[in-house]
């Protein structure tokens, strides 16, 4: 039962870490929509990544229904702030490059540290 409370824990962690980062630090012209639409994509991004499945942009358009741009529109930001972390990688198909992304580590590092800070 423990481990379903952290991972529920964890869950509002980074709920409220999201909408921290996000809402309080605007980028120099962003607007209150991008801003919102980065919050949605961080919960979109939290669960692939909790599924275990790789945050490239082919997948976050194939779970999403986005369009590639739509999704650009809301990821560039989450790199710019330094939340992701973007690579490029071997395609698919083995050939060409495709963008991947990562969580920065040092995102849940906090995240394990504010837990941690909250118990009793």
């Amino acid at each position: 039962m423990t481990s379903v409370l952290n991972a529920h824990l964890q869950n509002q962690l980074f709920s409220a870490y999201a909408l921290q980062e996000i809402l309080d630090n605007p980028i120099e012209g962003e607007t209150p929509q991008s801003r919102l639409k980065q919050v949605g994509m961080m919960t979109v991004l939290y669960m692939i990544h909790q599924s275990h499945e790789k945050l490239t942009l082919s997948n976050i358009v194939e779970i999403t229904g986005l369009t590639r741009n739509a999704v650009k529109e809301s990821v560039d930001p989450l790199v710019a702030r330094g939340i992701l972390r973007e690579t490029l990688v071997k395609n698919s198909m083995g050939r060409g490059t495709a963008r991947q992304f990562e969580f920065h580590p040092e995102l849940f590092e906090r995240l394990s540290r504010s837990g941690s800070s909250s118990k009793p």
